[in-house]
Parts: C-alpha cells; sequence; structure tokens
C-alpha cells in the first residue's frame, strides 16, 4: 500500500516548525514557573542571624560593625535570627520584629555590611536580586 503524499511546500514546514517550538518554548513555561515560585519562596524563610557565628558575645553598632558588649549606643546581638522576608520589609521602611526602631536601623545595617562567607549573606545577596 503506497500512500500519495504530495511534496510539503516551504510554508507547511514553517508552521510545522512553528507549531514544534511553540510546543518546546510551553513546556518550557511550564517547568520554569515552579521553580521560579520555589525560590521565591525560599529566598523569604532564609534566616540572617544578627551577628553571625564571626560576632559571638559582640554588640551592633548603629552603623552596623561590631563592637564590645556595653559600648555606649550599641543593641546586643538579636534573640533570633531573621527570615529575609522581615528583612526586606526592614529594608523597606519598616523594623525587625520585637526591636525599636534604632535598634532595626543598627541591624540592617549590619546585615548591608554582610560579606561572602558570613552567615546571612547568601540569603541577603539573594533579596537584592530583581525578581
Amino acid at each position: 500500500m503506497t500512500e500519495n503524499k504530495q511534496p510539503e511546500s516551504g510554508t507547511d514546514l514553517s508552521r510545522r516548525r512553528a507549531l514544534q517550538l511553540g510546543a518546546v518554548g510551553a513546556a518550557t513555561v511550564v517547568s520554569i514557573r515552579p521553580a521560579l515560585a520555589q525560590t521565591v519562596g525560599s529566598v523569604l524563610n532564609c534566616e540572617i542571624p544578627v551577628p553571625g557565628p564571626h560576632g559571638t558575645g559582640q554588640s551592633i553598632a548603629a552603623d552596623g560593625s561590631l563592637v564590645p558588649p556595653g559600648t555606649a549606643g550599641s543593641f546586643p546581638a538579636a534573640y533570633r535570627p531573621f527570615k529575609g522576608e522581615e528583612v526586606k520589609r526592614a529594608m523597606r521602611g519598616s523594623t525587625l520584629p520585637g526591636t525599636s526602631y534604632e535598634q532595626s536601623q543598627a541591624y540592617v545595617n549590619y546585615i548591608r555590611r554582610l560579606q561572602m562567607g558570613q552567615s546571612g549573606f547568601t540569603c541577603y545577596a539573594s533579596l537584592q536580586m530583581p525578581r
């Protein structure tokens, strides 16, 4: 049994190729969206200790630097790490939970000074990424 197929024109080939590309593109969008949603969720749930282990026993000055406990104008270490979502809000003008305005500002200044390798840096860096 032989089929009598007409040779495909250039338009038919172009149409078929566009449909194939569209199917691949749709599959890509479907697989990327859940990954982005998961990334956003993990960024907002990551934690930043103030100070991190490198500053154990230190207080936080208004400029965010680590100073010896009892230094005038400094604040004690935070009682718990702050979630990425809390830090993001504080960077927009809100205060961190359980802190005064001045204390929150000192903690945010500390977070802004974090460097690669310090606890909480990856969380802070991911908050800076455009969405």
